[in-house]
């Protein structure tokens, strides 16, 4: 991982190779590389570090090349370096490679003894010497690249060049996304769409145990058997004008600032206005006969998940397990014909995700799946699928998805609450009209200049070394999942915890240094405004630093023990405690990390789309 590009069939490829790859900066990455065959020789050039630092070097080596295939690495064998950059050769074969080869040590012991030097620490490195090793036997390309791909254990999307082929462009895919692109007589490769949307928006979708032979003016898909097969080419109706900043300073402050629209596109999708009736999906199953529910997810995913468990448990009066993703298929799933498997992924590519939905699939259980990319490797196979409505997210740390997912989980928890007769239709109505009017207010508090006090405590909390955000009920799930955003990209070691569980343990680390956010919306369905108060002050009584948010009558009370507040809106229902919320923890993060000067869109170590596990 974490993004491949490549381009055959023009004499600029090797810009459009570059181009595609400053479009995946997005995902997340350490170093960057480029090969291109001029001659019959490979050209590579690789750097540590961003894309700007390859472009330079590209620059200062002037080389045109009708066919050429890059990378952005994001390290999981050997450090972030020049030589375990990406692409990695042989004497005849090149390859840029996403996934991961667990089996790499044994096969690189196999391939010493057949005198193979290898130069990195990498798992790649080993593809390019099986595929020599395996053409050496066989003096064909397609079958030595099926059977080095029969040899790895794990998961792969493959990019290979042969120097004595200039024309060809090959491919293999198992478990990490990979994509065509076909624009007349130049075909794109991909692991994202995006690296080459502005020029084509007819695609293929590479299945598991796809191979493929691309040249300019050809496409041949190949299965494991060396079998011709034949994939459709769909139309993609990405939208480019999403992919700019649109004069924000990052991508992520952009994508706080789209989330009413967000809101308001999966509403409008998925809501009949004339009659406030919901339609999510064609279920393959019978969702009214559900009598149990699992979700699982990773990350921001799996708080959303947990934000579902409480709405559906409420609403439908359903029991919910939530699971975390990479542990989910390493346990025992109780087989249940009334139980419903839930796996939520922003990319659809999910590594974790992506393997406890196949072993989902294997235990016969009904999957559903909420993701943001129509044609994902999840979305494929899962039984039905809702898309959750963000469009493009470039800012690794996930707002504006996080809410897409919200609002889709809430409206399939009223769909099933309303399937099951838990409600009618008129709490359907009203609690349908709830979101709309969220919507309007989250617009509304992103106009609101009160906002300007975020910066001011952001400050303060961007000079500390740890954090600790509390809350309850709803408010606990808000306090995780603005720990992780903090986490993520202002490098404060922060955490969340539920409000009631700070004397058991956690209160050992109060002191006056650490600045503890008091998540405290007065929701009128239920009391624990005051619980979460009285666990506040018992902070206080410690000297802790204390920074609350609430509602102006909350805030009242606050001030009792803090001068640093944060006031939001009037809390008038559960969805509202969820979403308003967080627009000012999101914003509270993200000024925390500018004023620390970090990469706010790209921050150290991570990747958008994780597609190892």
């Amino acid at each position: 991982m974490c993004g491949i590009v490549g381009v055959i069939g023009s004499h600029q490829s090797i810009d459009l190779t570059l181009e595609g790859l400053e479009r995946l900066e997005y995902r997340g990455y350490d170093s960057a590389g480029i090969c291109a065959i001029k001659n019959n020789q490979f050209n590579i050039i690789k750097e540590k570090g961003k894309i700007k630092n390859l472009k330079n070097s590209i620059n200062n080596n002037k080389i045109s090349s009708n066919v050429a295939i890059g990378h952005t690495r994001w390290a999981t064998h050997g450090i972030p370096n020049q030589i375990n950059a990406h692409p990695h050769n042989s004497n005849n074969f090149c390859v840029v490679h996403n996934g991961i080869v667990e089996n790499y040590q044994e096969l690189k012991k196999k391939l010493n003894r057949k005198k193979s030097i290898f130069l990195s620490d990498t798992d790649t490195e080993v593809i390019p010497h099986l595929i020599e090793f395996y053409f050496k036997k066989e003096n064909d390309i397609r079958k030595a690249i099926i059977k080095s791909c029969n040899d790895i254990i794990g998961t792969y999307a493959i990019a290979i060049l042969d120097k004595n082929q200039p024309d060809k462009l090959y491919i293999a895919k198992k478990g990490s996304p990979l994509i065509l692109g076909i624009n007349d007589d130049v075909k794109f490769i991909s692991s994202d769409y995006l690296a080459f949307s502005k020029y084509c928006n007819k695609i293929v979708t590479f299945e598991d145990n796809d191979y493929a032979e691309i040249s300019a003016d050809k496409v041949t898909i190949f299965d494991q058997n060396n079998k011709n097969i034949i994939r459709k080419a769909k139309i993609s109706n990405l939208n480019n004008k999403n992919i700019t900043k649109d004069g924000y300073d990052h991508f992520m402050l952009k994508e706080i600032y789209e989330q009413p629209r967000v809101i308001e596109e999966t509403l409008q999708t998925y809501i009949n206005l004339s009659n406030n009736t919901i339609n999510l999906t064609n279920y393959k199953f019978t969702i009214s006969a559900i009598n149990s529910i699992s979700i699982i997810a990773c990350g921001t995913s799996f708080y959303a998940g947990y934000i579902a468990k409480y709405l559906i448990e409420e609403l439908a009066q359903v029991k919910v397990n939530i699971e975390i993703a990479s542990e989910y298929r390493y346990s025992k799933i109780i087989k249940d014909k009334k139980n419903l498997a839930i796996f939520i992924s922003q990319s659809g590519e999910t590594a974790d995700t992506l393997a406890a939905l196949k072993y989902a699939k294997q235990n016969k259980l009904k999957t559903l799946s909420f993701v943001n990319v129509a044609h994902s490797s999840i979305a494929k196979i899962s039984d039905s699928v809702i898309r959750t409505l963000a469009g493009p997210e470039i800012g690794v740390a996930s707002t504006k998805a996080y809410s897409a997912q919200i609002a889709a989980l809430y409206l399939f928890a009223l769909d099933f609450a309303f399937k099951k007769n838990k409600i009618n239709n008129t709490q359907l109505s009203n609690l349908i009209d709830n979101i709309f009017e969220c919507g309007i207010r989250m617009q509304n508090i992103l106009e609101d200049n009160a906002l300007k006090n975020i910066k001011l405590i952001a400050k303060k909390i961007a000079k500390s070394q740890n954090a600790l955000f509390i809350g309850r009920g709803l408010s606990y799930i808000n306090s995780l999942e603005a720990a992780l955003k903090l986490r993520e990209i202002s490098y404060i070691n922060s955490y969340g915890i539920a409000a009631g569980e700070l004397k058991h343990g956690t209160i050992a680390l109060i002191d006056k240094k650490l600045p503890v956010i008091v998540i405290a919306p007065r929701n009128p369905n239920n009391d624990l405004f005051e619980k979460t108060f009285s666990n506040a002050s018992e902070v206080n009584a410690r000297n802790g630093k204390i920074i609350a948010l609430s509602d102006k009558i909350g805030i009242k009370k606050f001030r009792k023990i803090t001068s640093q507040i944060i006031e939001i809106p009037q809390i008038n229902n559960s969805i509202e405690e969820i979403l308003l919320p967080i627009i000012y923890l999101q914003l509270l993060a993200y000024y925390c990390a500018l004023y620390k000067g970090n990469d706010i869109d790209q921050p150290r170590n991570l990747a958008k789309s994780v597609t190892v596990e």
